[in-house]
């Protein structure tokens, strides 16, 4: 490919921040996994609740990307936890910056400039 295909990414910590409620889920204050990449990094060896994941999931790739400095991503870094008697929170932090190449992580070529006007995609 001729063209430069890099592109950066936040490596991101999600960790688990006690409130003044009780965390009634298996939430335990200081427990974290890492996004590395499309990779999460689970480095402890306990459990991470699979409902707080899902929670979190649809955020992580948006935090991640460079936002545009009023952007609410950048500011609203604290979620709940999904069950509402519980008083965990979920602090997801930018903790490293890495270049990653779009032809390690896809066999879909770039689209030209023409093709993006064509479909009405903004990139």
């Amino acid at each position: 490919m001729g063209e430069d295909d890099r592109f950066d990414l936040y490596d991101l910590k999600v960790e688990v921040v006690a409130t003044d409620r009780p965390m009634v889920c298996s939430h335990r204050a200081g427990d974290y996994f890492l996004v590395e990449g499309e990779n999460l990094v689970f480095p402890q060896t306990h459990s991470f609740s699979m409902y707080a994941l899902s929670a979190l999931l649809p955020l992580l790739p948006a935090r991640q990307r460079p936002l545009q400095k009023n952007d609410w991503m950048l500011s609203d870094a604290l979620i709940a936890c999904p069950d509402p008697n519980c008083g965990a929170r979920f602090r997801i932090s930018r903790v490293g910056r890495r270049t990653l190449s779009h032809g390690e992580c896809t066999v879909v070529d770039i689209p030209s400039e023409k093709e993006d006007e064509l479909d009405g995609t903004e990139i």
